[in-house]
């Protein structure tokens, strides 16, 4: 079982995420803003980050917290409204391990947390 953080402000999306994992077998801790992620970020196993919302600038989230030593290796998860290929970019380039649609994130999110997890993390 791996323990995934959730940076997520929008309610009815990351309550659907966050179902989706825990039904895969996955403990979530689900943050709404990037100051209560902040000091537990680096005890999670892996950090999905929303980046269709206009409440958080994920690429400078990420960017932050590596910079800060505030997340160590954990590896991290974005998802974007599809059109959004300029926020797509931004997360590429900020480092993100995993960028995908949302569309793709609600179909296929435990297989998308499992491919980034470390050995022994993901359920059996």
């Amino acid at each position: 079982m791996a323990r995934v953080a959730l940076l997520c402000p929008d309610l009815l999306f990351g309550s659907k995420v966050e179902g989706g994992l825990r039904a895969a077998g996955h403990t979530v801790n689900r943050f709404d803003d990037e100051e209560s992620l902040r000091p537990a970020a680096s005890f999670h196993d892996l950090l999905v980050v929303d980046l269709t919302t206009d409440l958080l600038d994920g690429p400078a989230v990420l960017t932050s917290l590596r910079e800060r030593g505030e997340l160590g290796a954990v590896p991290t998860l974005g998802f974007y409204s599809h059109v959004d290929v300029d926020t797509r970019r931004a997360a590429e380039a900020a480092g993100f391990s995993r960028v995908v649609p949302r569309s793709r994130m609600a179909r296929e999110m435990a297989a998308l947390v499992d491919g980034l997890l470390p050995p022994g993390a993901s359920p059996g």
